[in-house]
């Protein structure tokens, strides 16, 4: 075989060719790769349901705190004066009716006053039987002159003192009676006992207090509300009352202070209590309670309260845009009523915004829309919504 000698030119040449050809091989399914993936579609970031904002009505409330106190609170005190307390009825918590005996006292001592008042009593009578008797005579004799003018004024006299040392010891008698009445301590009106003083033995002065009663056991809250929201508080409107254990009590305003309080610039506002003579009754006596009054209703717009994303303390909706892509609006929540929260400001009516997954969005995400009725079904049924 002949040897073929090739030229060192040719050599350089052949060289160059094949490794051109072997780049053009390596990079030219990469940039194939690229272009298609620029020709592929985005991917949507999230499937989201939509509302469109709702128009309703929804009540206007004034918060307000307070404290809870008695209506009326009866002090019961003691009539009698040195008498020593021999029995005590009744304690704190106790439900009492208008007359019933709270406390006894001693009525020895009485019995015997009273006796000796009602044995003064027929003495009066008695002289005054002979009195009466006398100026009768004198009466009958005045015309015969037997009796001087002195004699029959004399008697006429008499029996005038005769009757008036009966009335005077009737009058004894009566107030020893009374004495005997208030050895008894009665209730002035039904109520609930707040407080107990009296002490089985003790000797007590008349007007020592001995209990005290929330009368009809009613309750009110003063509720402090400052002077540019008095006027809009009517007497007769409604008022929610909350204690500090979660129960809740509907009230009535009863009456609106007529003065402020010159250091808080605010005055008392009295709300009825419904009557409760439980002795488990969430709100008692001296209890600090929060409420709202009730003052209407009034237009507003509102938005599921999934809708609402709150980040760096302020409040977010995110639209729906025509190329499906979302923004995020800044928006002023304001009343809020079950699941709907008021949107004051920063949103039109007609509006679609994102409820469920509105709090993975970011400004500008695409997302897939789904219908909500759709989306419920989905979820009862279990299934993923794609």
């Amino acid at each position: 075989m002949n040897n073929i000698k090739l030229n060192p030119m040719a050599c350089a040449v052949l060289a160059a060719t094949t490794l051109a050809g072997a780049g053009f091989a390596l990079y030219a399914p990469a940039s194939v790769a690229a272009d298609d993936a620029k020709a592929a579609p985005p991917k949507a970031a999230l499937t989201v349901t939509t509302v469109q904002p709702e128009a309703g009505r929804l009540p206007i409330k004034l918060a307000a705190n307070g404290n809870v106190a008695a209506w009326q609170e009866a002090i019961i005190g003691s009539e009698s004066n040195g008498l020593r307390l021999t029995e005590v009825r009744v304690n704190v918590g106790d439900v009492v009716k208008a007359g019933q005996v709270l406390a006894v006292f001693s009525a020895d001592s009485v019995n015997a006053d009273v006796a000796q008042a009602r044995a003064a009593v027929q003495e009066a009578e008695a002289n005054a039987a002979e009195a009466i008797a006398n100026a009768a005579r004198a009466r009958s004799l005045k015309s015969s002159g037997a009796l001087s003018e002195q004699q029959i004024t004399q008697y006429y006299t008499a029996e005038q003192t005769a009757n008036a040392r009966i009335a005077s010891a009737r009058a004894a008698l009566a107030s020893q009676q009374l004495r005997l009445k208030y050895t008894q301590v009665l209730a002035p009106d039904r109520g609930v006992i707040s407080a107990r003083l009296a002490t089985v033995g003790s000797v007590v002065g008349a007007g020592t207090e001995l209990f005290r009663m929330i009368r009809q056991g009613r309750l009110e809250w003063r509720a402090e509300v400052v002077a540019s929201d008095l006027a809009r508080i009517k007497v007769g409107g409604g008022a929610v009352v909350k204690a500090a254990n979660g129960s809740e009590l509907t009230g009535k305003v009863r009456m609106i202070a007529p003065t402020l309080d010159p250091q808080t610039r605010s005055a008392l506002v009295y709300v009825d209590l419904p009557a409760s003579a439980a002795a488990d009754a969430p709100f008692k006596a001296g209890m600090y309670a929060s409420g709202q009054f009730e003052l209407g209703t009034s237009d507003a717009m509102t938005v599921p309260q999934q809708a609402i994303v709150v980040r760096d303390g302020f409040s977010y909706v995110f639209r729906l845009n025509a190329d499906k892509r979302v923004s995020q609006l800044k928006v002023k929540a304001g009343r809020r009523l079950a699941d709907r929260i008021e949107v004051l400001d920063g949103l039109s009516a007609g509006t679609p915004v994102v409820v469920s997954g509105a709090g993975f969005l970011n400004d500008g995400d695409l997302v897939h829309n789904v219908p909500a009725v759709a989306a419920s079904a989905s979820a009862s049924s279990g299934k993923a919504v794609k």
